[in-house]
């Protein structure tokens, strides 16, 4: 909707933050974040044990609290039916453990608010820098752009990295794919780029420096090698998708599925209108 002889109004951003344990981050990553930029900030809590409640409240965020530890994928579930449900026209996940720069948030609606992408990921492999001379694990490093080589492949893309937890998405990306049938675990970020895929929905990348300290939440090694094969999976069931070998409900469309019924049959005509 636009204003009579002015400007369309600014889209509604909501930032999300997916929380366990993020006592420590919370509150240096929301100060961080540029106000100007966000309408409103939800925080999900997924069990924490720590003191992440009591800074969320101190903060004046919206929060939301799962009764008990769900796993990430279950969090971004939660995160993004409440942004839907609290009128966003954009979504922004920004992690609480300060991993990502918050700062960054205005540039990575941009692409969306200039209708020029759909889904926007914050790429820590892209422009110039290394990211092992940053902080990141070599055996990460390497894990990372060979899975992502996969999925270019699969999905033919060119995107730097399918691995990052800074994302963006219009109103529409969430509102058309299936995610509530996603997995409730880490796997659930690659789960959704794909859906984003077969969607056909436009995907763009901006460039984000690599984080990694103490508090900063990282999956072990062990961890990682799961869910480097659930990853290869994801794309497995994607080409089967593609390919019509075995179609997938979670790849399909929401939107396309219904329309307003008339109540009209074949061949009828609508009512009179009343004179």
């Amino acid at each position: 909707m636009t204003t009579a002889g002015g400007p369309p109004p600014a889209p509604k951003v909501v930032v999300v933050m997916p929380a366990y344990n993020a006592g420590r981050t919370l509150r240096l990553t929301y100060e961080e974040l540029p106000k100007e930029s966000v309408n409103l900030v939800i925080l999900v809590d997924d069990g924490s044990t720590d003191q992440t409640l009591d800074i969320a409240r101190e903060l004046g965020l919206e929060i939301f609290v799962h009764d008990r530890n769900y796993g990430y994928g279950a969090n971004q579930k939660t995160c993004y039916t409440e942004a839907l449900r609290a009128g966003a026209d954009i979504v922004v996940m920004v992690h609480p453990d300060y991993q990502y720069d918050p700062t960054l948030v205005p540039k990575i609606i941009e692409p969306i608010v200039r209708k020029e992408a759909d889904l926007v990921l914050g790429s820590r492999l892209a422009g110039g820098g290394s990211a092992i001379q940053q902080g990141m694990p070599w055996w990460k490093y390497v894990a990372n752009r060979f899975l992502t080589w996969v999925e270019n492949r699969a999905c033919g893309l060119k995107l730097s990295e399918f691995h990052t937890g800074y994302r963006a998405f219009g109103r529409e990306v969430l509102e058309a794919v299936n995610f509530r049938m996603n997995s409730d675990g880490y796997v659930f970020d690659q789960e959704i780029i794909s859906q984003a895929v077969s969607g056909r929905f436009r995907i763009a990348e901006i460039a984000v420096p690599v984080r990694y300290f103490a508090e900063a939440s990282s999956a072990s090694f062990v961890d990682s090698c799961v869910y480097g094969t659930k990853i290869l999976w994801v794309v497995t069931r994607y080409l089967l998708h593609r390919s019509g070998i075995k179609r997938s409900r979670r790849l399909g469309s929401i939107v396309g599925r219904y329309q307003r019924y008339s109540g009209l049959g074949p061949g009828s005509s609508p009512p009179p209108v009343p004179r």
